[in-house]
């Protein structure tokens, strides 16, 4: 079913990912007070904004942006999340805003002074490097203490990113992902290993399927999606095991096998290394 997940990063500004891996459209809706912009990103799938009781919508397509800003009113939040689709939105006031771009307000259309007290509506392009920033956010897999300093960062990335007007490959750590057709190759990369779960491909024909040098599926990889290829598709099984432990229609072996370990000892003590917790243990915390 969807979700929706909400991180103050501080006063003022605020962070929701939403995110539907289901077959039914999810609905969200939250009240937003008159002054705070809003930033959409369509990481995947489509969204839908709905405004003055469902009298006008706006669409929100994968990799594409929305800035919403309306001084005079607020702009409660309706959204209507398609299946398998993921949102990331921004909510930030506009006095904090101006505080972080007092020096450069001249070249934000919406600070302008004729616009400052006028109603701003943008629809822009996700570029490579805010693709990044997003996927990271999405698979967030550090430790749970600094989640909060994580997400105020990557926050502040994101606005940054947003409104960088060329962007300069010489600002990036790994240059070659600026390259579009390049993080592209790294999401089919994700999207074969996960395809292939039980049996995944060994690296170096992962590079070849995608067509990158091993080198730079390596690092792209970890640049985008914060963990190596293995190490991503551990956890990616792990929680797919746990959603089919929490179905009920599988037991503990026929789970291990499904997501490739051979032995049920070898899935059950990947599953403890995950979790803390033995697969039976954990279908009993959910049973009771």
């Amino acid at each position: 079913m969807g979700s929706q997940e909400e991180i103050k990063i501080e006063d003022d500004f605020i962070l929701i990912r939403f995110q539907n891996d289901d077959t039914a459209v999810f609905l969200a809706e939250r009240q937003i007070q008159q002054g705070l912009i809003q930033f959409h990103f369509g990481i995947k799938g489509r969204a839908k904004f709905i405004f003055n009781q469902g009298s006008y919508a706006l669409d929100l397509k994968e990799e594409k942006a929305l800035l919403l800003y309306n001084p005079q009113k607020e702009l409660p939040l309706h959204l209507e999340l398609a299946p398998h689709s993921w949102v990331i939105s921004v909510i930030v006031s506009i006095k904090k805003f101006h505080a972080l771009f007092s020096a450069e307000a001249d070249y934000i259309p919406f600070l302008s002074d004729e616009n400052k007290d006028k109603k701003y509506y943008n629809e822009s392009d996700i570029s490579p490097s805010m693709a990044i920033v997003l996927s990271q956010l999405f698979h967030y897999n550090l430790n749970p203490s600094i989640k909060n300093l994580y997400y105020k960062g990557k926050g502040y990335e994101l606005l940054s990113l947003y409104f960088n007007r060329s962007e300069d490959p010489n600002a990036e750590q790994c240059p070659f992902l600026i390259d579009e057709d390049n993080v592209m190759k790294i999401r089919r990369a994700k999207e074969i290993v996960i395809a292939n779960m039980a049996e995944p491909p060994g690296l170096q024909e992962l590079a070849d399927q995608v067509g990158l040098n091993l080198k730079k599926l390596k690092m792209g990889f970890k640049q985008i999606y914060g963990d190596t290829v293995y190490g991503f598709l551990f956890d990616y099984k792990m929680d797919y095991a746990r959603k089919l432990l929490d179905s009920g229609s599988y037991n503990v072996n026929e789970v291990g096998l499904k997501i490739g370990y051979s032995t049920g000892s070898h899935f059950i003590a990947a599953f403890k290394k995950k979790f803390a917790t033995t697969p039976k243990k954990y279908l009993m915390s959910i049973t009771q």
